[in-house]
């Protein structure tokens, strides 16, 4: 009787080992799968921060061609940041609100990655009228800004404002780029080496730098 009872429970026994094994490859191959951020495109990111220009688009968005000049009067350009992942925001020297806890979470990210050279920052000044060289200069010492990793730029306002709101889509508001136009935003933009969006952040709060540097871990894994 016992022995009949094994022999019929035999197919039984032989699918249940066949299924474990199955599920603990699959599972394993689950498990083993990189974490990926996502790749943003105008058609992931809020409507409001799109520009009418870029409204819809599905892929291939990317950082366009840009032209700034530093705390330092040198030319930057896409080609300074090329093969970099880099980090952007938009400030103003005179700022007395968010901007005072988005330069120093900026700095201690630059402090975190200083010996990191993949990974760079890019401030805009979104009142470049106001913020001169010699202004940014003497902002750059005071913020502790290491020359070579971190570029405090000014430029043409039109020029900024329109990577700010068709490039970076970090800005809510709608504007020409005029002398009336003013954005601010407390957004920090992740950027990878292909020049691709791949995370929004809030820079005034700690949790959100935490998640940057999680981020960029897992983004660097990329390139590995």
């Amino acid at each position: 009787m016992d022995l009949d009872f094994f022999k019929k429970s035999i197919p039984t026994l032989r699918f249940l080992v066949v299924f474990s094994i199955v599920g603990i490859t699959v599972f394993y191959q689950l498990m083993s799968q990189e974490e990926r951020l996502k790749i943003y495109n105008p058609i992931d990111i809020n409507p409001r921060l799109v520009d009418i220009s870029k409204k819809n688009l599905k892929k291939n968005h990317k950082i366009s061609d840009f032209e700034l000049i530093n705390q330092n009067g040198e030319k930057i350009t896409n080609k300074t940041y090329e093969n970099k992942i880099y980090i952007a925001d938009f400030f103003f020297t005179r700022c007395q609100s968010i901007c005072i806890a988005m330069a120093y979470n900026m700095s201690e990210l630059q402090d975190y990655y200083k010996e990191d050279d993949d990974i760079m920052f890019l401030s805009h000044s979104v009142t470049p009228s106001i913020d001169s060289i010699s202004v940014l200069k003497e902002y750059a010492i005071q913020k502790g800004v290491i020359d070579g990793k971190w570029n405090i730029t000014t430029g043409s306002k039109k020029h900024i404002y329109d990577l700010a709101r068709k490039n970076y889509f970090a800005v809510l508001d709608e504007g020409s780029g005029d002398d009336s136009d003013f954005i601010h935003t407390e957004q920090f933009v992740l950027i990878d080496k292909e020049r691709r969006i791949r995370g929004f952040y809030d820079g005034t709060e700690k949790e959100d730098i935490n998640k940057i540097k999680k981020d960029i871990l897992i983004l660097k894994k990329e390139y590995n």
